[in-house]
């Protein structure tokens, strides 16, 4: 589930953080000076054989799909570009430790006067590697097992395990992630799972045992994912004092659903971009695929990024939902969405906007929000170069709205809601990236619009996740 709704309870990731660089980060090959690249370009050379040396357990018709564009080149520097383009595609395909490329003459009867060999040094991964970590967190210790079989059948297929035992609860996870030769794009993953959360905003505890498939593909410049879940969910209050609304949704549900989703992402970088666009938009159906669960579900993502004079970043982001209830029954409080906090809107404390009873705040099935930014580097530029270029200064605004609809009220009426009581914020901060992993935030919030119930953070709150309006 996304950053706004009232959990994370998601299978395993199968294929895990992007740990590689990004574009921006990522070596580039130039040849220096330019006249010396212009007479690189004008000699006309042929790729006469590529050599991948290290292989054992990958199929050769894999890597033939990944360093088929090499003998396309027409002279050293495409040699060089599309060597190095093939060895990024390589690693991606999370199989080998290490990829080193050598070009040099093709030697032998019959090698040609403009003939080139290109070596591919390769590292494959272990047949089954383990990590192991401990984690402290919300007063919970845990330790996290896992277990992971790359490149099992030679083809990039993967299983990952993982195991987490804590103080509170326990969870595991088992992926199969299967991609296509050729087009690592388009692969497919199946999921099982058991994951408890506890959400102490809403008194609530959960514990969700499921199994889901999926299929990744892209079509033109937009990324799909097709998707089926089914999950058993248990619900149940996490303290005495649990309101009686929350208590009503005690027990037990089967939820059947199938899902669409289309991102179109022209962004430099996922966690703390300086240029680009995203789009996302997430469709969800439950209730004709099984399950005693029924409602049809909307969410929106957009944000823009550009960049401005002294390495400054101007950033707008919008995000909305809308889950309409199929039937009788009235909406789940696991399918609710949720806002507020230190990735949403700033300055109100976590989940902590819209309807609530006695305190435990209980989600809506409509909302909005949006955020404008501006980064900035630290002041004197400290660390330049280095350590000091992860940290950015941030000015932030940020506004939004979550509420309950009576859908037989028509548009208009939606629409004249969800601009009533409207939350807003605003601040400054430090904003530290962590790779392409995370980023953390320690902001300086000044909330505004504070409705009757609303929980507030005024002053210094600190927020740590991958997705942040």
């Amino acid at each position: 589930m996304g950053t706004v709704q009232a959990r994370s309870l998601e299978p395993l990731p199968v294929s895990g953080p992007d740990l590689s660089p990004s574009l921006d980060e990522a070596e580039t090959v130039e040849v220096e000076p330019e006249t010396k690249q212009e007479v690189l370009e004008n000699k006309r050379v042929i790729v006469q054989h590529v050599h991948i040396d290290g292989v054992s357990r990958t199929k050769d018709d894999l890597l033939v799909y990944e360093i088929a564009d090499v003998f396309k080149a027409k002279n050293l520097i495409e040699v060089m570009k599309k060597s190095h383009e093939a060895r990024e595609r390589l690693l991606r395909l999370g199989i080998f430790r290490n990829v080193e490329v050598l070009i040099d003459t093709t030697m032998g009867e019959e090698a040609l006067a403009e003939g080139l060999d290109v070596i591919f040094e390769v590292k494959e991964m272990r047949r089954l590697t383990g990590s192991y970590n401990t984690m402290v967190g919300n007063n919970e210790g845990s330790m996290v097992l896992g277990l992971k079989l790359p490149n099992l059948f030679g083809r990039a297929e993967k299983i990952t395990f993982q195991f987490s035992y804590g103080t509170k609860e326990t969870s595991y996870g088992l992926s199969y992630f299967k991609p296509q030769p050729g087009n690592f794009d388009k692969n497919f993953a199946v999921n099982l799972y058991k994951v408890t959360g506890q959400f102490p905003w809403s008194s609530l505890r959960e514990t969700d045992r499921g199994l889901s498939t999926e299929y990744n593909f892209p079509i033109w410049k937009t990324h799909h994912t097709l998707k089926w879940e089914g999950v058993w969910r248990e619900l149940g209050s996490l303290s005495r004092t649990a309101s009686f609304s929350v208590r009503e949704e005690s027990g037990h549900s089967l939820k059947s659903s199938i899902s669409h989703t289309m991102s179109v992402d022209t962004r430099n970088s996922a966690i703390l971009p300086k240029r680009g666009a995203l789009l996302k938009i997430n469709q969800e159906l439950a209730g004709y695929t099984g399950g005693d669960v029924s409602f049809l579900k909307e969410d929106v993502e957009l944000q823009f990024n550009s960049s401005l004079l002294w390495d400054s970043v101007l950033s707008a982001s919008l995000w909305g939902g809308l889950l309409v209830p199929i039937g009788d029954k009235s909406s789940s409080i696991a399918d609710r969405f949720y806002l507020g906090g230190p990735t949403t809107v700033r300055g109100f404390s976590m989940y902590s906007i819209g309807p609530q009873s006695e305190g435990d705040y209980l989600g809506g099935e409509a909302y909005w929000a949006g955020g404008l930014h501006f980064y900035t580097p630290l002041p004197f530029r400290p660390g330049q170069g280095g350590f000091g270029d992860l940290f950015r200064t941030h000015f932030f605004l940020n506004a939004g709205n979550l509420c309950n609809l009576n859908y037989g009220d028509g548009p208009n009426a939606h629409l004249q809601k969800l601009a009533e009581c409207i939350r807003w914020s605003y601040g400054a901060g430090i904003v530290l990236r962590l790779g392409n992993i995370a980023r953390l935030e320690l902001n300086y919030c000044i909330p505004m619009g504070v409705q009757s119930g609303d929980r507030i953070c005024d002053g210094v709150q600190f927020g740590a996740g991958i997705r942040f309006l």
